[in-house]
């Protein structure tokens, strides 16, 4: 084989072997359309999205890089919630794919997580495309997924049995109602351990009659409560994301505070009479007044076709 034969077979064979591009995947699922978007700067990243609303960001390989603001602040109060490295026991309402899991499943091995997901196809989808294990092989990360009504599944759950309960359920880009009342705070607070974090997320804009409900519903059954928000959300000027953390111990505030003063999306730490000044007269929501969370602004997403 002459030399000049080689070089154009190697180069045939390197051009049939190079590695595609990865594309946009669109798949009906039980609840709408679901859209996984790669991201072309991290090769294994994924936008996921229901009917274009953003829904979790994944790098299959970097577990530990978070995109979503909201997602860090969850993230910085479950490194505070046990000393670091310790396993959890956590129950996540809500899983899309399964970012926070994922993440835990890096910082602290060993721990027990399940994920609850309305939608059995989605799940499908994520566990197809995004497979939960590490990043260069091994065993399936010991993350529990069912696919199962999250305030169904809560009810049967046993008592004092998570460390940590997420609840980040939208249907849509709206939190249904059944998961926004003081029974269903009860029922989470039922399910933590006595020194358990309950980490609940939410989105609200002007004049934040939504959040507001949430705090005095929260607050009516744990009695250590703090919120986290960037500032242009908190004052009203934008739609956003806000996190309530709960529990019956208290909660390391201060270095909360300095943990996501740090962010490259700096939020603010909520609590104390601030909080009680932000809350003012709102009552606590039940079932009987319970409604789901405000539909977003025209514009609030902006999602790549």
């Amino acid at each position: 084989m002459s030399a000049v034969a080689s070089t154009g077979d190697n180069s045939r064979m390197t051009a049939e072997s190079a590695p595609e591009e990865p594309r946009p995947i669109e798949r009906t699922v039980d609840l709408g359309t679901a859209r996984l978007l790669p991201d072309i700067d991290r090769p294994r990243a994924w936008l996921l999205t229901m009917d274009d609303a953003p829904q979790s960001y994944v790098d299959v390989d970097s577990p530990m890089h978070l995109e979503f603001e909201y997602v860090q602040r969850l993230a910085h109060a479950a490194d505070l919630a046990a000393p670091p490295g310790r396993p959890l026991d956590a129950l996540h309402l809500g899983g899309g794919a399964l970012t926070l899991p994922r993440y835990l499943a890096a910082t602290r091995p060993g721990s027990r997580q399940r994920v609850v997901e309305l939608d059995a196809a989605l799940i499908d989808l994520v566990r197809e495309q995004l497979p939960w294990t590490p990043a260069r092989g091994g065993a399936e990360v010991p993350i529990d997924v069912e696919a199962a009504d999250a305030r169904a599944a809560l009810a049967a759950t046993p008592d004092g049995s998570a460390d940590l309960l997420v609840a980040d359920v939208f249907g849509g880009s709206r939190i249904p109602a059944h998961l926004t009342s003081v029974e269903f705070v009860r029922e989470a607070a039922r399910v933590l351990r006595a020194d358990g974090l309950y980490a609940a997320n939410l989105a609200d804009g002007a004049p934040l009659d939504f959040a507001r409900s949430q705090l005095a519903t929260v607050a009516a059954v744990f009695p250590e409560v703090c919120l986290v928000a960037e500032p242009s959300v908190l004052r009203g000027r934008r739609y956003g994301n806000l996190v309530i953390l709960a529990g019956r111990q208290p909660f390391p505030v201060a270095e909360l505070a300095r943990r996501t003063a740090a962010d490259a999306f700096p939020a603010r730490v909520v609590h104390g009479d601030r909080l009680a000044l932000l809350r003012g007269r709102a009552q606590p929501v039940t079932d009987a007044t319970a409604a789901p969370s405000p539909a977003p602004p025209d514009g609030a997403f902006s999602v790549g076709s």
